[in-house]
């Protein structure tokens, strides 16, 4: 279903969008829908960690009327505590049903993997236990899960299905070197250069626009099991500019906005939309966290914490 916007009558209110993801693509989209509309935007873009902690420490005062982040729990968390407005757009009924709700829906959807460098000299992986290999003792990096949503829902997905034996997992890949190396371009970055042989857990789309640009890196999806994560767009219950709100939700899942995703190298939210990369329905996938609460979150994070601080 194609959705066209008009254009904003009379002087157009500023949109106040917070996001966490690629900073391209948000240029992009905010830059789309004003060209549509008129209305200007204004973004707030870092990590999931730093998106949330603004918008705890602006509780009192919010000022973001649309979120986007790159854990479905921050959205799920959000909807229980009543902080969302409802809102289903017309544009979203390509949208698979498990990537909307009421109250909030995907904007995109990235995957986990590991990420190789091709010429590091090390076998390629096939799963994540092959990173504890001696082969890769000291060369591999893992985003912080304290600061990446995507790495958090891994986490998430790895004690979902292997309980016990995914912190024994952990605490092997510790005892082999590996590194915990903040947001996940941080961790990226020494496996491009080389100093690394690979990223455990790796967000996807960002690693397909480093072999876009020639990088000698793999992105590789586990065989016994990944994380997809989508990325969760909804609109605060406090927002400022409500009405404005709901039309850039319909601007991104309108074509002209899923093509920008598909460019970014994420998986489309709506499944009319072609893709650059393989689909969720082509990985093996773990077990989702299905309700994981706030306090589920902080136990495997404190968990995950006290292995790699020893």
């Amino acid at each position: 279903m194609t959705f066209t916007l008009g254009l904003a009558a009379g002087p157009a209110k500023a949109l106040t969008v917070y996001t966490a993801g690629p900073g391209g693509l948000i240029r992009q989209l905010a830059a789309g829908f004003q060209e549509k509309t008129g209305i200007k935007v204004d973004v707030f873009q870092a990590t999931t960690g730093k998106v949330m902690a603004r918008l705890e420490a602006e509780a009192a005062n919010p000022r973001a009327d649309v979120l986007i982040s790159a854990s479905w729990d921050t959205a799920q968390d959000l909807d229980q505590r009543g902080w969302l407005l409802p809102y289903e757009s017309p544009n979203a009924t390509q949208v698979p049903a498990r990537f909307k709700a009421p109250s909030y829906v995907a904007q995109g959807i990235s995957a986990l993997g590991i990420v190789w460098n091709t010429k590091s000299g090390t076998p390629e992986p096939r799963d994540w236990a092959d990173l504890t290999g001696p082969g890769f003792k000291q060369a591999v990096t893992m985003p912080d899960p304290a600061l990446s949503g995507a790495s958090l829902d891994l986490l998430l997905g790895l004690q979902n299905a292997q309980g016990e034996a995914a912190w024994k997992l952990f605490e092997t890949l510790r005892d082999n070197g590996m590194t915990i190396s903040g947001p996940n371009a941080q961790a990226l970055t020494p496996v491009l250069q080389g100093a690394k042989a690979a990223v455990f857990g790796a967000v996807d789309y960002v690693s397909y626009a480093s072999v876009e640009k020639g990088e000698s890196v793999k992105v590789i999806f586990p065989a016994g099991g990944t994380a997809i994560a989508p990325r969760p767009m909804m609109i605060l219950k406090t927002a400022r500019q409500p009405d404005e709100a709901r039309k850039f939700v319909d601007y991104v899942l309108s074509e002209e906005g899923q093509r920008a995703v598909a460019d970014a190298w994420l998986m489309p939210a709506r499944q009319d939309v072609a893709a650059k990369r393989p689909l969720f329905k082509d990985l093996a996938l773990l077990p989702e966290a299905q309700g994981a609460s706030s306090a589920s979150r902080a136990e495997v994070l404190a968990r995950f914490a006290r292995i790699f601080s020893q």
